[in-house]
């Protein structure tokens, strides 16, 4: 279990944590995307209307980036460039979300939900927390 807990990033606090954990379930996602459009489908219409496979593998690209962005950023919470691009990354993202409300094209419920919580939660607290890691 030891050894396990040492892949975590060296740094205080559960905001690195969180990164690294959003990463994977992020990146995860990202290949879901890529193996059937039906995941983006569900994700955004609860399968109601169907989503073009070109469709699910960009949203499945736009999704491993963030991912990436999210892994450099936990491991090096230390750079405020690092920090600043992962704060933007949850920012598009929460854009992006409230957009496809706005648009019409997802509704307040079901796997919609959880990337509006997890991209405004995370926003918020990268922004609270900024001074903390940026010294």
């Amino acid at each position: 279990m030891d050894q396990l807990l040492s892949y975590l990033p060296p740094f205080e606090g559960l905001l690195p944590k969180w990164l690294a954990f959003v990463s994977v379930v992020s990146a995860i996602n990202s290949l879901q995307a890529y193996r059937s459009a039906d995941y983006t489908s569900a994700l955004y219409t609860n399968g109601a209307i169907a989503v073009e496979p070109l469709s699910g593998r960009l949203f499945g690209t736009w999704t491993f980036l963030s991912s990436v962005i999210r892994m450099m950023a936990a491991y090096n919470i230390d750079n405020p460039v690092a920090y600043d691009l992962a704060l933007w990354t949850y920012g598009i993202a929460l854009t992006h979300f409230v957009g496809e409300l706005v648009f019409g094209n997802a509704q307040l419920r079901g796997r919609f939900l959880s990337p509006l919580i997890v991209a405004s939660t995370s926003l918020a607290w990268m922004l609270t927390q900024r001074g903390a890691y940026l010294v």
